[in-house]
């Protein structure tokens, strides 16, 4: 006698077929990481000292804002698409499970081969490139939180070498939701 197998089959997420929003954003990725120590000051309402911890990249906030700017384009678009006209606020964020798609175009270097295929195995780490986006997301209220991420496929490309690349460095962003999942 043998016992049923306790493990439930699961099946895949099944993502809206088209996205929900989809964000292009021209600029050089910009990776999130590391602080920089810059010494301590008082905090006024409380009297304790707190580290000054900068952002050591000075490319993170140029792309940061870049990202955050289109994802509000897009969502002000996509709002006049639905419900015809400008909204009077800001567009809601996207609700419920997030699987994000993004393909990162970098700056193919000049020694790089012209006649076959490269690959950016290089720094930025795709990683932090995904953090500093994410982030900026979140600042434009394209969703409530990245914890809603459940879901991600990441690409880092050079121009003309990948099908979602773009001609020039940035990123082009799809954001897909579940049907039904929206709390």
């Amino acid at each position: 006698m043998t016992a049923a197998d306790p493990t439930p089959t699961l099946e895949p997420y099944e993502w809206e077929e088209k996205p929900s929003l989809t964000i292009t954003v021209t600029g050089l990725p910009a990776a999130q990481g590391s602080k920089a120590y810059k010494g301590h000051r008082t905090d006024r309402a409380t009297g304790r000292r707190k580290p000054i911890l900068v952002e050591q990249s000075k490319r993170v906030t140029p792309w940061r804002n870049r990202v955050t700017q289109a994802a509000v384009d897009a969502l002000i678009v996509k709002h006049a698409l639905q419900y015809g006209g400008r909204p009077a606020g800001r567009p809601d964020p996207l609700r419920g499970p997030i699987r994000i798609d993004v393909v990162f175009t970098m700056h193919k270097p000049v020694g790089a081969p012209k006649r076959r295929r490269t690959y950016p195995a290089v720094s930025p780490d795709l990683d932090k490139i995904q953090r500093a986006t994410f982030d900026a997301l979140t600042d434009a209220k394209a969703w409530e939180d990245d914890g809603r991420v459940i879901q991600v496929t990441a690409i880092k490309a050079y121009p003309g070498e990948h099908p979602d690349a773009l001609p020039e460095t940035g990123a082009i962003i799809r954001l897909y939701t579940l049907p039904g999942a929206h709390r």
